[in-house]
C-alpha cells in the first residue's frame, strides 16, 4: 500500500503506535545519577515510580535537581501508553507535502488545530506544536530501533512566539541512550547541547526495577 492511498489520521496513527512504550505493569526503578553542566558534577541516586513520578537523592544543590527530576519525568511521561484515539480522538488531520526524503507531512485541525507532524518509515521525524503558550519544534535525525517501537535516539528543539514567531530561546541538541534493564528500555545518559545552557550530560547507571510488591 503506498501512502497515497491512506489517510492522514492512518499516517499518524501508525507512527504514533510505533513509539516504544512502557506497559501497564511498569514497577518503576530506581538509579545512580552523574549530572555534568559545564564544569560542575553532581552525583546522587534517583527513583522513578510506578506513577512515573521522580525522587532525587543526595543531591543539595537545587538548581541541579530540579533539572534531574524534570529531565527523568520528561522521559517517563513519553513512555506512557495512551491509546491513539485517547490523544488525538478530538483531532481532524490533513496529509501536507512529502518532502525530498519522504517524509509525509500531517497537518492537526480541530482541537490542537495549527499542529504539525511528518512521518517518514512509520517514524515521527517533526513535531510542531502549541504548548503553554509558545511552540516547540523537534525534529528528530536519528532513531533507536527497540523491536518494541522506536525511540530518539538524535534531536533537536527550538520554541518560538505562537504569535509573532519570534525564536523564544536558543536551539538545544539532544543524544539519548538507552539500554534494556528487565523488560523495559530505560534513558542511561542525554547529553544536552544549549544554546542557552551551554553543555549538559545526564549519565544513569545501576539501575535496577523496582519489586512490584515493594513499589
Amino acid at each position: 500500500m503506498t501512502a497515497v492511498q491512506l489517510s492522514a489520521r492512518d499516517v499518524l496513527r501508525a507512527a504514533y503506535n510505533n513509539r516504544y512504550t512502557w506497559d501497564g505493569s511498569f514497577p518503576g526503578y530506581t538509579t545512580d545519577v552523574e549530572f555534568k553542566h559545564g564544569d560542575q558534577v553532581y552525583t546522587g541516586k534517583a527513583r522513578v515510580n510506578p506513577d512515573l513520578s521522580a525522587e532525587v537523592f543526595e543531591i543539595e544543590d537545587e538548581a541541579a535537581l530540579k533539572l534531574i527530576k524534570g529531565q527523568l519525568w520528561e522521559v517517563a511521561i513519553h513512555r506512557v501508553r495512551r491509546d491513539f484515539e485517547d490523544t488525538h480522538g478530538k483531532n481532524t488531520f490533513a496529509l501536507g507535502n512529502t518532502d525530498d526524503r519522504g517524509a509525509i507531512e500531517v497537518l492537526v485541525e480541530g482541537k490542537s488545530a495549527g499542529d504539525k507532524y511528518k512521518i517518514l518509515n512509520d517514524e515521527v521525524v517533526l513535531v510542531h506544536r502549541h504548548i503553554h503558550g509558545v511552540v516547540v519544534t523537534i525534529n528528530t535525525f536519528s532513531t533507536h530501533d527497540t523491536g518494541a517501537g522506536y525511540l530518539s535516539h538524535t534531536y533537536d528543539s527550538v520554541y518560538h512566539d505562537p504569535k509573532t514567531g519570534e525564536q523564544k530561546k536558543g536551539r538545544s541538541e539532544f543524544t539519548d541512550e538507552y539500554d534494556q534493564v528487565g523488560d523495559y528500555f530505560v534513558l542511561t545518559r542525554r547529553a544536552i547541547a544549549s544554546a542557552d545552557e551551554g553543555e549538559m550530560e545526564f549519565v544513569f547507571s545501576n539501575i535496577q526495577l523496582l519489586n512490584p510488591a515493594a513499589a
